[in-house]
């Protein structure tokens, strides 16, 4: 997370956006038709603010004989929409 949260009118945007991120990536099978649900081990999200640019990072990890891409685009991508639907 930033080292300082921007607080908008519903609250700290990028903290709630982080949430929103990690909480999406654990659901992305209940999102994506025909993906399978993995157990995740981590879900890292990270926020940068540089002047009027945030930049949105999800990594995940999982032990299992697949790829996680979907997941961590998922979280990225709720992250994302979340920072706009703070802020708009």
């Amino acid at each position: 997370a930033p080292s300082i949260d921007m607080v908008g009118p519903k609250g700290p945007i990028f903290t709630t956006a982080k949430i929103a991120g990690i909480m999406a990536a654990k659901q992305t099978s209940n999102l994506i038709p025909l993906c399978h649900p993995l157990p995740l081990d981590k879900v890292n999200l990270d926020i940068h603010l540089d002047e009027n640019v945030a930049t949105v990072v999800c990594e995940c990890t999982v032990t299992h004989k697949t790829g996680v891409e979907m997941e961590a685009l998922t979280g990225a991508t709720v992250a994302a929409l979340t920072i706009y639907d703070m802020v708009k």
